[in-house]
């Protein structure tokens, strides 16, 4: 039986992961109750009994929970930004070159951000294969749905107070320093960040990521980009798909309650668009988050992943 632990179950990803492994009759999850559950001494006690443990948490207590981990052999899974360009953390994008196997031998895996998956998965395999520079300037537009900001945003959202202010589509990281921004830069190669255009909408859950480029951004072509794609996501989890437009349309919340994601291309040679559709809480969170922790262990990836809608 594999013991799991998930530090900060309260919040919108640990309870996600939560209600999914306790379904799994492989996993056994160790609990603290709500007198312990913020206790340090408690929560190190069930990192260092654990061969999962899975940091739903702020960035600042995810490095506590670290700390209080030391050099433990638990295989610690951090769902924060806090260490997902830091040294001695693998990336938990299994989908890029040579990433699957990194992720096999690691002990410490951070979770990509949602919205920095989208933006990984359609960028990172066109600069491995040359067809986007190192120091091109790109743009990405990303929409989401309000699961994505966690417990408080939810909650204002599901408010019926807030109905009409909250009814149409929202522009936020206005500052361009969104806190996905160094991990997009860096998995991908870039010099520079993206400029990053992230907008939360009234949906529950669903993600697609924008990224336009025009000719001058590209080293090849259309087909070019198609032909990288199609044999780098030939997968169950991650994919190619040629025009899966719905009647001229691609919602956003196509892939909700699902963990595959799906990537399409679209355009001319002069000016064409890569997109990237997923849940925020599948691939985006919970479900990388597992699949990661699969491959950890060395189960078969898609165990206990969702393919179609919940």
């Amino acid at each position: 039986m594999i013991r799991v632990f998930i530090d900060g179950g309260a919040g919108t990803t640990g309870l996600n992961v939560h209600r999914r492994l306790a379904e799994r009759r492989d996993i056994s999850l160790i609990q603290l109750d709500e007198a312990r559950r913020k206790d340090p001494a408690a929560r190190q006690d069930a990192i260092l009994k654990s061969d999962v443990t899975f940091l739903c948490l702020p960035d600042d207590a995810a490095r506590e929970a670290v700390a209080l981990a030391g050099d433990a052999d638990t295989v610690i899974i951090d769902t924060s930004t806090a260490h997902r360009v830091a040294p001695g953390w693998t990336y938990g994008f299994p989908e890029l070159a040579g990433q699957r196997e990194k992720i096999a031998r690691a002990k410490r895996i951070a979770n990509p951000g949602c919205h920095a998956s989208g933006f990984i998965s359609l960028i990172a395999p066109l600069t491995e294969a040359g067809l986007i520079a190192g120091d091109a300037s790109l743009s990405c537009f990303s929409l989401t749905g309000y699961s994505g900001g966690g417990k408080k945003m939810i909650a204002s959202y599901e408010d019926e107070a807030n109905k009409v202010s909250l009814q149409a589509p929202t522009l936020y990281g206005l500052t361009q320093s969104h806190k996905h921004l160094p991990e997009m830069a860096k998995l991908c190669g870039l010099k520079q960040a993206p400029v990053f255009c992230p907008v939360v909408s009234s949906y529950y859950a669903g993600m697609e990521v924008i990224v336009p480029l025009t000719a001058k951004d590209l080293r090849g072509t259309i087909e070019d980009v198609k032909a990288v794609y199609r044999k780098v996501y030939a997968g169950r989890i991650v994919r190619f798909a040629d025009n899966p437009d719905e009647g001229g349309f691609l919602s956003a919340g196509t892939f909700a309650g699902r963990d595959d994601m799906e990537i399409s291309v679209y355009g001319n040679e002069e000016r064409l668009t890569l997109i990237s559709r997923f849940d925020n809480l599948g691939k985006g969170a919970c479900g990388a988050a597992i699949q990661n922790m699969n491959i950890a262990l060395g189960l078969p990836e898609e165990t206990g992943l969702v393919f179609s809608e919940a």
